[in-house]
C-alpha cells in the first residue's frame, strides 16, 4: 500500500512540474484560471512539525468599529467583495457577541481556525482540502471540485465557495472559480518568516489585539502568553484543538 502511494506522489509530482514549466497561468476546468499549477505542492514542501502556528485573539482589545484585520486580509489576498452576504468571499469576518445577561457586547474576528483535527479535511473526497505538518489548513485548487463537503462540515463557516472568475488575482493567493476557499494563514508571509496581514494591521492600527506565533516554542510570545493568561477556543467541546484562541470570550 504506501509503496502504491509513493509511486502515486511521485508521478502526480512529475506531472505538475511539467505542467508549470510549459504555462505560468493555466485553464484546469471551464472558468478556473490558477497561477502555476504546482503551487499547492509547493506550499505543502518544506513545512515542518516543529512549528504548530497559531494566533491568539484578544477580544479586550478589539474595537467594534475597527475592520482593519478584514481590510488587510482581502488586499493582501486579493479578494475582492461586492456587498452580497451570501456569496461574497470572507476569508476572515468579525463577529459581534452579546451577553443575554448583561447587555455586554464582544466584537472579534473568526477565520478558519487551523484545526489539529480538521472536519474539512477527513470529508474531502479528493484530498484537495490538506493540513500542513506544520498545522496550516490549505485547500488545493487543483484538485477541488466544488462539492463543498468541506463548508458544511466546518463548525466556524470559515470557508466560501468562488461564485465568480477571477480576475487580476495574486499570484501567492491563487483563487478560481468553482473551488472553495479560507484563511491560509497568510502561509506564503509565514513561508517567508513573517508575520500574518491582519496581526500586522492591527498592530499599525495599535490595538495589538493579535499574537501570531509558534505554539510549539514556549519562548515565543503567543506560548508565553497562553501559558500567563486564560484563554479558549471556539466549540472546544469539538476537540478539534484549534490553532486559534481567543481571550475575553
Amino acid at each position: 500500500m504506501s509503496g502504491n502511494v509513493k509511486k502515486h506522489d511521485s508521478s502526480r509530482r512529475e506531472f505538475l512540474g511539467k505542467a508549470t514549466g510549459a504555462a505560468a497561468t493555466i485553464a484546469i476546468a471551464p472558468g478556473v484560471m490558477l497561477h502555476s499549477i504546482a503551487r499547492a505542492q509547493e506550499l505543502s514542501e518544506g513545512a515542518s512539525s516543529e512549528n504548530r502556528w497559531g494566533m491568539l485573539i484578544d477580544s479586550n482589545k478589539c474595537a467594534a468599529d475597527c475592520d482593519d484585520c478584514v481590510k488587510a486580509c482581502h488586499t493582501e489576498n486579493g479578494v475582492s467583495t461586492h456587498d452580497r452576504p451570501l456569496t461574497d468571499p470572507q476569508w476572515i469576518r468579525k463577529v459581534d457577541l452579546k451577553d443575554t445577561l448583561t447587555g455586554k457586547t464582544t466584537s472579534l474576528p473568526v477565520m478558519c481556525q487551523h484545526c489539529e483535527e480538521p472536519p474539512c479535511v477527513d470529508v474531502c473526497p479528493t484530498g484537495a482540502s490538506m493540513k500542513r505538518a506544520d498545522g496550516i489548513v490549505l485547500v488545493d485548487k487543483h484538485i477541488c471540485i466544488g462539492c463543498r463537503y468541506c463548508m458544511m462540515a466546518c463548525p466556524y463557516k470559515a470557508r466560501s465557495f468562488v461564485h465568480e472568475a477571477i480576475a487580476d488575482q495574486k499570484e501567492h493567493a491563487p483563487r478560481g472559480k468553482g473551488t472553495v476557499e479560507s484563511c491560509t494563514l497568510c502561509v506564503h508571509r509565514v513561508d517567508a518568516g513573517r508575520t500574518t496581514a491582519c496581526a500586522e494591521a492591527c498592530s499599525k492600527a495599535g490595538h495589538d489585539a493579535i499574537t501570531f506565533g509558534n505554539l510549539n516554542d514556549p519562548n515565543s510570545e503567543i506560548s508565553k502568553q497562553l501559558s500567563k493568561y486564560n484563554s479558549t477556543q471556539i466549540r472546544a467541546d469539538l476537540g478539534l484543538n484549534t490553532g486559534v484562541r481567543y481571550r475575553g470570550i
